[in-house]
């Protein structure tokens, strides 16, 4: 079980939707048991999408999310800032594990919430998705009418709910907290691969670029993993490796690094000892990892002037040495000896697929702060662009001369 502290990427992401003034900020207090979202019978009161981090036994850490109406069309100043609003909560549903789709009793499923669906179902993992169907103590609602509601929403479950009183709330939160967890969330990150007895030996350098007094996830996973499986985690930094490797009587099951200590690493580790990357483990949990490593060895093919997108789920302070605005570059640029555009994004940022295929390549960080779906979403769009794409883990392993087809036999 992911402990309280989970980080957002481990959490369940709850996204609720739904045509402006449907009830949504209401509903989202009603099921956090607490106020998240300012409630308003103004029209646009929610700009921009709010998040309250929960524990919902079964399914466990959860992270429930408000957003703008998007039937939202206000106009300031010229500006369409209303259609802005509404994309940008059309937006969250690359994220999103479920969705909770929020109507009114007496309209139903209406364009608005088509549209909605029409979101989830694109997704190439489709969120699961309920129907609060919301004022049922002014419009009451029927088993008739909550099975004619569900039909209109392609048989998603729909539950009768007044946020203001919290009625039928608790049967709603039940049935979302009893939704199975996302896979990517449950696929272990070695891929059971360890068994009892077993010793891994986890390269974590503490630089400037760690993050101060804690782990990064894929570190945690690992650790996690290595005590469910019985097996022993040997945790230490690149210089004590050598000294490490000398004393152990038997060779370690495995050995993972840091992406950018693999040429350090490599030189210690004996060739019949599988090695790999905290970034490509996290690669081979949450995403494509057959599209991630064809994406790598795509690097050689660039001609000069070609343009890479340099794009990070976070948004970290940039520091001297930064692993995708400056190490990157340097490695591929001397790799191939093209003059390239790098161009860096962050966060939540995300270019279209329209605009996604101007790039020769998407360079992609390890998304440990990331929603798996969100990640998903990304490789999938850099697909539907013909686009290549790495993550930094694997493309650190090739420019540093590790064979991809020898991480390739590390399950």
């Amino acid at each position: 079980m992911i402990p309280v502290s989970a980080p957002v990427s481990e959490r369940v992401r709850i996204v609720v939707f739904g045509r402006r003034n449907a009830g949504k900020s209401a509903l989202v207090n009603a099921l956090a048991n607490q106020p998240v979202s300012i409630v308003s019978p103004v029209p646009g009161t929610t700009a921009d999408p709010v998040a309250k981090s929960v524990e919902w036994l079964p399914l466990g850490p959860c992270l429930v999310v408000d957003t703008a109406g998007i039937d939202d069309t206000e106009q300031r100043g010229g500006v369409e800032i209303g259609l802005a609003r509404a994309s940008r909560a059309i937006g969250e549903m690359r994220g999103a594990d479920v969705a909770i789709v929020v109507t009114d009793a007496s309209t139903g499923i209406s364009r608005s919430e088509r549209e909605i669906l029409a979101a989830a179902a694109a997704r190439p993992s489709p969120p699961q998705v309920f129907v609060a169907v919301n004022r049922i103590d002014e419009t009451p609602a029927t088993a008739e009418r909550l099975e004619a509601v569900s039909r209109d929403a392609g048989g998603a479950p729909a539950f009768a709910v007044c946020a203001t009183t919290g009625e039928g709330v608790d049967a709603l939160r039940r049935a979302v907290a009893h939704s199975p967890r996302p896979a990517a969330r449950e696929k272990p990150i070695f891929g059971g691969r360890l068994k009892p007895g077993d010793t891994v030996v986890l390269v974590c350098p503490i630089d400037e670029a760690a993050p101060k007094g804690r782990l990064i996830l894929p570190q945690q996973l690992a650790l996690r993993e290595a005590l469910d499986s019985h097996a022993s985690a040997l945790v230490l930094q690149p210089e004590q490796l050598p000294g490490a490797l000398a004393r152990m009587k038997e060779p370690p099951a495995l050995v993972v690094t840091d992406s950018q200590a693999f040429s350090r690493v490599r030189r210690c580790v004996p060739p019949e000892v599988p090695l790999t990357s905290f970034s490509i483990l996290l690669a081979r949990r949450s995403a494509d990892w057959e599209t991630l490593r064809a994406g790598a060895e795509k690097i050689d093919a660039l001609k000069d002037g070609d343009r890479v997108l340099v794009a990070e789920g976070c948004s970290h302070r940039r520091q001297c040495g930064d692993i995708g605005t400056e190490k990157l570059p340097r490695l591929i640029s001397a790799r191939t000896g093209k003059k390239l555009v790098f161009e860096p994004t962050s966060g939540r940022a995300w270019p279209t697929v329209e605009r996604l295929r101007a790039y020769a390549l998407v360079l992609h960080c390890g998304g440990c702060m990331t929603a798996p779906a969100e990640l998903a979403s990304r490789v999938a769009d850099c697909r539907a662009a013909g686009v290549p794409v790495a993550n930094y883990g694997v493309a650190l392993a090739l420019l540093q001369g590790v064979s991809l087809r020898s991480i390739d036999q590390v399950q």
